[in-house]
């Protein structure tokens, strides 16, 4: 069975750069059929898709963050890793990293696994 953990700062100040990793056992990052996902939920919103990376190292992002948000691999690692720059305070919100077997989902329910998340704070 796949299990995520994700991992990275809770406090960030803003402006600043977001790097959150997502390692995965049980799974193959590469091997696995699976698409890499990250969502976020702001407090007192819904959940949003950030974008994903396919087994196969396909990227898909959401419009929304595509401008500022970068998805890769750690092949050494097994993880997969999530970069978001010019942080605001508006971008606090807990960060989930699941993995779905639909490799172009962006739904939630689409997902077969999901890791416990990762609350991240932007303020000063």
């Amino acid at each position: 069975q796949v299990q995520l953990q994700e991992s990275g700062p809770d406090l960030v100040k803003p402006s600043q750069m977001l790097s959150l990793t997502c390692t995965v056992s049980g799974g193959s990052i590469t091997t696995s059929f699976y698409a890499w996902t990250w969502f976020r939920q702001p407090p007192g919103k819904g959940l949003e898709w950030m974008g994903s990376i396919g087994y196969d190292g396909s990227l898909h992002y959401s419009p929304y963050f595509r401008s500022r948000t970068s998805i890769s691999r750690d092949h050494a690692k097994n993880a997969v890793n999530l970069q978001m720059n010019n942080l605001k305070p508006e971008d606090t919100a807990i960060y989930y990293c699941a993995a779905s077997g639909r490799l172009r989902s962006f739904r939630g329910d689409d997902m077969d696994y999901w890791g416990k998340g990762t609350l991240v704070t932007v303020a000063l």
